[in-house]
């Protein structure tokens, strides 16, 4: 499958990326190679092949969450790279 130069700097925009004006060469001919091996994978014979969903039978498999009391909580909090309350303090990461 062929794209062009203009299929690909839409898909830049779309995509919020800078691409180089020396890189579109090669973003060109990746693209190309990738959608080239998509199709041949879509074109695979799967007629008679059995419908798989996984390639084990393990699902949901969870443990059982137990608080376990760690005996040398100072040793711990040496890891800390800031204490508070004998707790570590990490930065804030959601914003209200």
């Amino acid at each position: 499958m062929k794209v062009t130069r203009e299929e690909l700097l839409h898909i830049a925009n779309l995509a919020d990326l800078k691409i180089k004006e020396e890189e579109i060469d090669k973003y060109l001919l990746n693209l190309t190679d990738i959608l080239n091996f998509a199709n041949i994978v879509n074109e695979a014979p799967v007629d008679d092949l059995k419908e798989t969903i996984a390639s084990n039978s393990n699902y949901n498999v969870f443990r059982k969450d137990e608080v376990i009391d760690f005996e040398d909580k100072e040793a711990l909090l040496q890891n800390a790279p800031e204490e508070e309350m004998h707790m570590f303090k990490i930065p804030k990461v959601i914003n209200q």
